[in-house]
């Protein structure tokens, strides 16, 4: 079973190598590092797999996922320098960070891959879009995608789109918990308790997302399944494009992907 060193002991790294653990990797050929070593030892120590240093954690390593802050990218590239195999796959997960950026500053040649995950990882339900990068074969990207979809669902794009991606699935997440914790709190305004509230939102939630997954209807069509004339739907809606909300969505996200081109272009 192929060797997986996660470089970073934070959210998105702890969840892939929780995933990997869940999905029955070798825990023997997991290892995780962080510049925070006692952090790193924790979480191995947890998962029953093995911590190292930068430099021990990449050599011989088949993949190496870059799970760090984009701030700490660069020292930690130049840490891996003369360590990683030529054969490596290099799998980063960092906001901003650029394909070019990677090969830039690893051995000429180093396969990488891109990519764009969400928070759902942590139970199993991520939307995370790869791009390779200009060494990355079909046999690696074929690699990365089996290592990614032990924690959800996997797309491929160009790279050009992965701004768009972090402003509506990256960031995503943000919106909906946003949404729900309006819907919840409407609840309580109207006299539910605000625990009752919260199923009822939450499962509307679900539901909803089912359906336009198990359907194959376009979300137009669903809502004005539920939209009877004159009813209590249409009310509410009236009220939601009186004040915009669908244009605030718009723009929100918009601003989610210009954020996202600063980020890349400050690194």
């Amino acid at each position: 079973m192929e060797s997986v060193t996660i470089m970073g002991a934070g959210v998105m790294g702890g969840t892939l190598l929780s995933a990997l653990v869940r999905a029955g990797h070798d825990r023997g050929a997991l290892v995780v590092c962080d510049r925070d070593t006692r952090r790193a030892q924790e979480l191995a120590d947890e998962h029953f797999v093995r911590a190292a240093g930068p430099a021990e954690a990449a050599t011989n390593a088949d993949v190496v996922v870059l799970a760090v802050k984009p701030q700490d990218m660069n020292s930690l590239l130049t840490e891996l320098t003369g360590h990683l195999a030529p054969a490596a796959l290099v799998i980063s997960i960092a906001a901003g960070i650029t394909t070019d950026y990677l090969e830039q500053r690893l051995p000429e040649g180093t396969s990488v891959v891109r990519v764009m995950p969400n928070t759902p990882a942590l139970v199993d339900q991520a939307m995370s879009v790869m791009s390779p990068g200009r060494h990355c074969t079909d046999e690696h990207l074929e690699q990365a995608e089996r290592l990614l979809t032990t924690f959800g669902k996997v797309v491929v794009l160009d790279e050009k789109h992965l701004d768009a991606v972090t402003a509506l699935s990256g960031s995503g997440p943000a919106y909906i918990f946003y949404v729900v914790e309006a819907m919840i709190e409407a609840g309580v305004l109207l006299g539910l308790p605000r625990s009752t509230a919260t199923e009822l939102a939450v499962q509307t939630l679900y539901g909803a997302a089912t359906m336009i997954r198990q359907t194959g209807e376009h979300p137009t069509v669903l809502r004005e399944q539920v939209s009877s004339p004159g009813g209590t739907s249409v009310a509410a809606l009236r009220e939601l494009e009186d004040h915009k909300v669908r244009a605030a969505f718009l723009t929100a996200i918009e601003a989610a992907a210009r954020r996202s081109r600063e980020l890349s272009a400050g690194n």
